[in-house]
């Protein structure tokens, strides 16, 4: 009854990763990574790094078992040199994580992809003449549309309804769109690392790893602008960019400029339907 029995278990392979020590060691050592701790490795530095907290590590293996440039927006009507402290909710379904207060001035940055000067269908975001709602402010109608020499968009002109502070019309009227944004005069400049897998392929082969890399595995948004409470010296753990993913802070932050890396991106439904 005590003699020792030997178990074999199957080796875990995920798709678009090797956890070949050899590779990755040859990763670190050709450059094609910054480190042991570059968010693209398969290691628990590159993971801890990258966001991935250790409950969401061992929620992983307790499963498997064992065998997405700026656009400014500018309210023509709103009062300048007016700002507002409005109200913002930490979390939307946990009322116990407070709330915090973010400035609202006439002048904003969006998302570029939250307008289209011709919509199809089924775009309800900013698009000339149509009233959508900024998160936590108020209703907006686009009324011209700025370009440059290029024929980009660069600015939006908008008027507001004083009325709708908060994000909810009087006269019970409804939009169909829901905008981010932050005060253009109050905005932090940030560096936002985009990171994707590190192999271009499901199963890459340890043999000819090198070639199978992904060329688009980092993208580096180097002048991203945030809302000023992600500064804070509070701020701990994993937050969530609206409607853009879970991100978190890099050790390469400085005071000046803070760095989040992409933990994980979320789906966005228009992008589906594309």
């Amino acid at each position: 009854p005590s003699r020792p029995h030997q178990y074999e278990f199957a080796r875990l392979n995920m798709t678009y990763t090797l956890l070949s020590k050899r590779v990755l060691t040859e990763l670190v050592r050709g450059g094609h990574v910054t480190g042991w701790d570059d968010p693209r490795m398969p290691t628990l530095a590159g993971l801890q790094r990258r966001g991935i907290p250790a409950e969401a590590l061992r929620e992983f293996v307790k499963r498997i078992g064992v065998a997405k440039a700026n656009s400014t927006v500018d309210l023509e009507n709103y009062p300048e040199g007016q700002v507002e402290q409005l109200d913002a909710v930490n979390h939307p379904d946990d009322a116990s994580l407070g709330s915090r207060q973010i400035p609202f001035s006439r002048e904003l940055y969006i998302e570029h992809e939250d307008f289209m000067e011709e919509p199809p269908k089924k775009f309800f975001r900013m698009a000339p003449g149509r009233e959508v709602r900024l998160r936590y402010a108020y209703f907006i109608t686009c009324r011209d549309v700025v370009k440059n020499d290029k024929g980009e968009v660069v600015e939006l002109r908008c008027t507001y309804d004083p009325e709708t502070r908060g994000g909810n019309a009087p006269d019970g009227r409804k939009v169909k769109a829901t905008i981010h944004w932050v005060s253009a005069a109050h905005a932090v400049p940030a560096e936002v690392r985009i990171y994707e897998q590190l192999f271009a392929t499901p199963t890459p082969e340890a043999a000819n790893f090198a070639a199978q890399l992904n060329a688009h595995s980092l993208e580096v948004l180097d002048n991203a602008m945030l809302e000023p409470a992600l500064i804070s010296d509070k701020l701990d753990g994993a937050v969530q960019f609206e409607r853009q993913g879970y991100f978190c802070h890099d050790k390469d932050s400085t005071s000046g400029k803070p760095v989040f890396n992409r933990t994980v991106g979320l789906r966005d439904s228009y992008a589906k339907l594309a």
